[in-house]
């Protein structure tokens, strides 16, 4: 790089909140939308003002065989403009927050300055298949010329061959889920039942406080079946919470994680707009926006740290590099996968070992300020669909600190199966 280049200020992005659907328990007011059917009426949506995208970048985690590219087949569903050109991402729950992060990177102020990103899951529709052999065998059986032939490859299937193969929320590698691995990390990290319940009572109360103060009413369509989410327990209680069993180590006594503190399997879409500052000038003034300052995508050994550690060694970089601490940042919006997962987070980023040798980081950041963290609920009561937990936390973290004074700094940050994560520094500018 020339000294030119090393002195140019870096382009502006900016982050502009978007809409979702409500999300939804699995199997419950949304599950007879699959993902595409959610993602439709949230891009129409957008697009209602007459704005036109440059790009689209959509995503949904798990896979279906009705189509391959979900942003193309999206856009051309919602009516947009066939000439936008759309392509589908995937990266676990850091998904529609890696398109963002990918739309950054794609646009300019000469031809692309906006950007259609987000995603959806159905947890309710996911696609039962053949296992791999059982393909095998119906494709030699529809390949096989004359009715001898086809009842030869008929007969040479084998009975073990003959199952479904139906899809688990579990990492390939381990064999193990997300529960069961952060089972691990709360005990690893000494983290107790007690403190998992209380960040999980927050997180419901504020989110039903916030429903309640019409925080959502602008960032949530309302559904012909629904028109609020499913999952926020304003009722429930630290005693209530207390009465659940482990959900993931139910044997050995010492399970800590409960339907009470994990985030649901969930149905949802949501979307955002990621644009230049001539982008900002296409879009309705009204809508909050932030500053996309700098992002983080990391990845951890998965075989000797735990699966969801990912923004503990991310956020501690992030924020070094722009000479910031902990208490620099005014708002932090930290994605709910576990509460346990959340807690462990909280103790690295305070843990002076954990830092200087494992993240790297020497500075000193001082307290984790968690009286700031999710002050409008989280994805243990918001609920968790996979695609669409970036978008729908970046959307509200926008909203948030928009509201804010001028030069609040915001943090938000994603774990992602497979031991990855992606982290934003947000500016009120």
């Amino acid at each position: 790089m020339n000294d030119t280049a090393a002195k140019q200020a870096p382009r502006d992005i900016w982050l502009v909140a978007g809409k979702r659907t409500p999300f939804a328990r699995v199997n419950g007011a949304l599950a007879r939308y699959d993902a595409l059917e959610l993602s439709v009426p949230v891009v129409r949506a957008m697009l209602a003002d007459g704005v036109r995208p440059d790009l689209a970048i959509w995503g949904a985690v798990v896979p279906t065989l009705m189509w391959s590219n979900i942003a193309r087949e999206v856009l051309l569903d919602a009516g947009a403009d066939a000439s936008i050109p759309a392509f589908s991402t995937v990266m676990a729950c850091s998904t529609s927050m890696a398109a963002a992060f990918q739309a950054a990177g794609m646009l300019d102020d000469r031809g692309r300055s906006l950007a259609l990103v987000g995603g959806a899951e159905s947890m309710s529709r996911v696609q039962v298949g053949l296992t791999p052999a059982l393909s095998d065998d119906l494709r030699a059986v529809m390949a096989a010329k004359g009715l001898k032939a086809q009842l030869a490859a008929i007969a040479a299937t084998k009975p073990s061959d003959i199952r479904l193969h139906i899809p688990r929320v579990a990492n390939r590698v381990t064999g193990k889920s997300m529960g069961e691995h952060t089972e691990e990390m709360a005990k690893g990290w000494s983290i107790s039942r007690a403190e998992q319940d209380e960040l999980a009572l927050a997180s419901h109360m504020r989110a039903d406080a916030a429903w309640k103060a019409g925080f959502f009413d602008d960032l949530v369509l309302r559904m012909p079946d629904i028109g609020r989410d499913t999952t926020v327990r304003g009722d429930t209680s630290l005693e209530k919470l207390a009465k659940l069993q482990p959900s993931f180590d139910r044997t050995s006594g010492k399970g800590t994680l409960t339907a009470g503190n994990s985030s649901p399997l969930t149905d949802g879409a949501a979307g955002l707009w990621v644009a230049t500052e001539a982008g900002l000038g296409r879009l309705p003034a009204e809508l909050p926006r932030a500053r996309l300052v700098d992002y983080e995508i990391n990845a951890i050994d998965l075989r000797s740290e735990y699966l969801l550690m990912a923004p503990a060694y991310g956020i501690p970089r992030l924020l070094a590099r722009h000479g910031l601490t902990y208490e620099d940042i005014g708002l932090w919006e930290i994605h709910e996968a576990f509460t346990a997962q959340v807690a462990t987070h909280i103790k690295a980023l305070q843990d002076d070992g954990f830092l200087r040798e494992k993240a790297g980081v020497t500075a000193n950041l001082g307290r984790f300020p968690v009286e700031r963290m999710n002050p409008n609920g989280g994805s243990t009561a918001l609920g968790h669909p996979f695609g669409a937990t970036g978008a729908r936390i970046l959307s509200q973290a926008i909203k948030e600190l928009a509201a804010m004074p001028a030069g609040t700094w915001a943090v938000v940050s994603i774990c992602a199966d497979g031991g990855q994560g992606t982290m934003a520094l947000l500016r009120n500018d």
